[in-house]
């Protein structure tokens, strides 16, 4: 994660040479945010990522050879991971929702505007999510009936496991509530917050926020 009061380090990872290249053009208005490095499939990310140390992946997901997927699993995989944001043309992607399970921060859509791109940046880089809780559901609600089942049951299991106050947090996170919102609403520090989420990830073997609160969802579903 990247201290705020330094350069936002991204990598940019699509292979269409003339997004790459706009964004770029859109990354060096921002005087907190810096290019680092280029990469022109997902083949590519992961020696990417080791070169330029990024904070922040802007990772398409449809791109031939190593999708964007697979990229982000194997990026997110590594010891102090960056953050990964999925790029993509619709937000009904399928390949998204899949993206966001395996440990992206969120994603944007290609025609998002330029303020809002490095917004989304600067959040994922201090440690929040860029995903609000209706576009989950929406994505979510793209999956077929045997998979919601499917993850629904599997989701039960996993949150079965937890204690009834880290259940909670969960569904507190799931509900898209931030940190402060969960200890107002459930009488607690915003360090005792932070303790349960810590516990969370790793109880469920998650790497961010993000997947907890798809978990959730999926726990939810009718």
């Amino acid at each position: 994660m990247a201290e705020l009061s330094e350069q936002i380090r991204v990598l940019v990872v699509d292979d269409d040479a003339l997004v790459r290249a706009g964004l770029t053009m859109i990354l060096a208005g921002a005087g907190d945010v810096e290019i680092v490095g280029e990469a022109a499939d997902g083949s590519e990310a992961e020696r990417a990522v080791t070169e330029h140390q990024p904070d922040v992946v802007l990772m398409d997901i449809r791109m031939p050879g190593i999708d964007g997927l697979a990229a982000t699993e194997i990026v997110r995989a590594r010891d102090d991971p960056p953050e990964v944001i999925v790029l993509t043309t619709f937000d009904t992607d399928d390949h998204v929702l899949s993206a966001l399970r395996a440990g992206a921060s969120g994603f944007l859509l290609k025609d998002t505007p330029p303020a809002d791109i490095i917004r989304a940046i600067r959040a994922v880089a201090a440690g929040e999510p860029i995903l609000s809780p209706a576009i989950t559901r929406r994505l979510i609600e793209h999956a077929t009936a045997s998979e919601a089942e499917q993850r629904r049951r599997h989701a039960r299991d996993q949150l079965g496991r937890l204690s009834e106050r880290e259940l909670e947090v969960a569904v507190a996170i799931g509900h898209g509530k931030s940190n402060a919102e969960i200890s107002r609403e459930l009488y607690m520090s915003i360090a005792t917050v932070k303790a349960h989420v810590s516990r969370l990830l790793e109880k469920l073997e998650f790497n961010n926020r993000v997947q907890i609160a798809l978990l959730a969802h999926d726990a939810d579903e009718a």
